[in-house]
């Protein structure tokens, strides 16, 4: 039979029986005088079989084994293996599947900067509207990358700290007011007067516990801060840096 044929038989293409030819797995029948393959029930068996190992989900190369004469892994220790991986990602996808029903139904909706956990898109969502301050949502944006950087095992800690220090009505409207400030900062200098009470406001909303004890130095390996300071304005950058620095001086008496 012609390729055409064989791959109609087993229901592939020519493509993919070329391909497998290129890969080793099927071998190259005989040429008749006029040049055309001449496949045989042979093929039709190998490739048929072929095609079964691939649907469940083996890649060529454990194909290529399993066809082997001198395969050192039997057919059901392939097999074996290939189950417990689509177990493990079986398990994966119930674990995204349950994160994505949970930020789903989230109350408020899911914020612009998602997606967050549950729990950071319910303080996002007691904050209420902060489209229209810009550091308000720059403030948002951070938040949501640290959650996304820190280690798993740290990112309860995270959360913990941030609704202690967004979790009250008192806490959200101090922390409007520092935006508002620091929103004013826009255009200004760090000589500026106003830096300072800007720094005093948002010192009294920043969670005490993300902001290093040892003080806030960048002559040091604070890589995140100085890429921190330098997306602000000067007047800004100076308020938060006075800011963590009133912190840091607090954790350290």
């Amino acid at each position: 039979m012609r390729i055409g044929e064989l791959a109609d038989t087993v229901g592939v293409t020519t493509r993919t029986v070329r391909h497998y030819h290129h890969q080793g797995l099927l071998p190259e029948p005989e040429r008749l005088a006029n040049g055309y393959r001449s496949y045989t029930l042979r093929h039709v068996v190998v490739l048929a079989r072929i095609r079964r190992l691939a649907e469940l989900g083996l890649g060529l190369a454990e194909v290529r084994d399993v066809l082997a004469d001198e395969a050192g892994k039997e057919l059901a220790e392939v097999l074996e293996e290939l189950d417990a991986d689509l177990a493990r990602q079986e398990a994966a996808i119930r674990e995204r599947r349950t994160r994505l029903r949970a930020l789903l139904a989230s109350e408020g909706g899911l914020p612009p900067e998602g997606p967050v956990s549950p729990e950071l898109a319910e303080l996002f969502a007691g904050m209420g509207d902060v489209s229209g301050s810009p550091m308000a949502v720059r403030d948002r944006e951070m938040l949501a990358t640290l959650e996304s950087t820190v280690p798993p095992e740290e990112r309860a800690g995270l959360v913990a700290s941030l609704r202690g220090a967004l979790g009250s009505p008192e806490a959200v409207a101090r922390a409007h007011r520092a935006y508002a400030l620091l929103d004013e900062l826009v255009d200004v200098g760090a000589d500026d007067p106003r830096v300072a009470e800007a720094a005093g406001v948002l010192a009294e909303a920043m969670p005490a516990d993300l902001v290093p004890e040892e003080g806030v130095d960048l002559d040091f390996d604070h890589s995140i801060l100085r890429a921190l300071y330098a997306d602000f304005a000067p007047g800004q950058a100076e308020a938060i840096r006075q800011a963590m620095e009133i912190v840091s001086r607090g954790r350290r008496s």
